[in-house]
């Protein structure tokens, strides 16, 4: 049988999701967690891979097993793992449901705060510079025009395509803190980062609105903006058919 989990994760001390080689990861301690309680080795497909340092509000991931889901395995999931991950729901789904490949879209929130706050300087990243939101948003216009974001990935990725589906993008303010809202059908690694870097450019005057056209018709990494640090960046919405529930 196969179950989807939904949870969510602060990612400051882990090296991403995905499982690395000599570093402690989101997904290696979600399935020695998941071997343990169930007594059987469990394996994990998560839905996406978030960097290092990038946080999850609602995160998915399935994993196949043989037996029954106890109702309370949830609650002995969050007395088990560290503070800083936190199980939400567990639920069967058809046999071919695919946390990654089933998802429709993936939404991430990136936030800027604009004064100093003890209790967020780990969670947002920190801009004393004043920004022209409204260029901003223009340039989230010019966003939704483009489908091949190469300029915009990590270099040396091995991926088939550059080309994602941006289904909207846009900056907002919420207590004091700015917010880039960004939703699409897929993300290349590092894109969100770098979008944030460039649009911060924007922002300061250091590039015209008009020439992001350039920046993204280049395919060329250097050619677009810095890459913002990981701890503003939060996953926050996946989302999938309703008929993939068994």
């Amino acid at each position: 049988m196969r179950y989807f989990i939904e949870l969510s994760y602060n990612g400051k001390a882990y090296h991403g999701w995905q499982i690395q080689p000599n570093a402690i990861s989101v997904q290696q301690v979600l399935e020695e967690a998941l071997s343990k309680l169930l007594q059987i080795d469990i394996s994990i497909m998560g839905a996406g891979r978030t960097d290092a340092g990038v946080h999850a509000s609602q995160m998915f991931a399935h994993f196949d097993c043989d037996k029954i889901i106890d109702t309370n395995l949830v609650f002995k999931l969050n007395s088990f793992l560290p503070n800083d991950i936190a199980i939400h729901n567990i639920f069967q789904v058809k046999d071919d449901a695919h946390a990654r490949f089933n998802a429709l879209s993936r939404a991430y929130v990136y936030k800027i705060s604009k004064s100093k706050n003890v209790f967020n300087f780990e969670h947002t990243y920190m801009l004393h510079h004043d920004l022209d939101v409204n260029a901003m948003n223009e340039a989230c216009d010019i966003l939704l025009t483009y489908k091949d974001f190469q300029c915009f990935s990590k270099v040396h990725t091995d991926v088939k395509t550059y080309n994602c589906n941006i289904m909207s993008a846009k900056w907002t303010i919420e207590n004091k803190e700015l917010h880039f809202i960004i939703r699409a059908d897929r993300f290349l690694r590092n894109m969100v980062r770098a979008i944030v870097g460039t649009m911060i450019n924007i922002g300061l005057g250091k590039m015209k609105v008009e020439e992001l056209h350039n920046v993204i018709q280049s395919k060329d990494r250097g050619e677009a903006g810095f890459s913002v640090p990981a701890h503003g960046l939060y996953l926050t919405k996946i989302e999938y058919p309703n008929n993939i529930k068994n």
